[in-house]
């Protein structure tokens, strides 16, 4: 079974969203989606400063078993992206919600958030 944080927001896609104390929002894999893809040998992130849109692809895990994209769950300006990763992308792998968080955002529109699931409902979606 999945290891599925109560206080992140999650998307279909397995992406998971933190609000950070100074409102920016961290974004990375489910524990799920890692497990899947399996050992992590490169990561291309979104650069400072890049404009996601909810949706859109905006970088890309490549594994030993396949390369998937990672959609932006929010909207909004990339202010972080974890530069550890490019050296050790396996850092996903052994933290999920951790140390192996992928970028973070100052979202133009926080009332995306309630679009997102919790918890709960994303364990649901992982069973169907």
């Amino acid at each position: 079974m999945s290891n599925i944080p109560a206080e992140l927001k999650y998307t279909h896609s397995h992406e998971w969203v933190s609000v950070e104390v100074d409102g920016s929002m961290r974004v990375g894999i489910s524990d799920h989606a890692q497990e899947a893809l399996g050992d992590l040998v490169f990561i291309e992130l979104p650069a400072e400063g890049d404009q996601l849109e909810q949706g859109d692809a905006c970088a890309v895990v490549e594994s030993v078993k396949a390369a998937s994209d990672i959609y932006s769950p929010i909207t909004g300006v990339v202010v972080a992206v974890n530069e550890d990763l490019a050296d050790d992308p396996g850092i996903v792998n052994s933290d999920p919600y951790g140390d192996g968080w992928l970028f973070a955002v100052n979202p133009s529109d926080e009332s995306e958030l309630d679009g997102l699931l919790d918890a709960e409902a994303y364990g649901e979606t992982l069973e169907e």
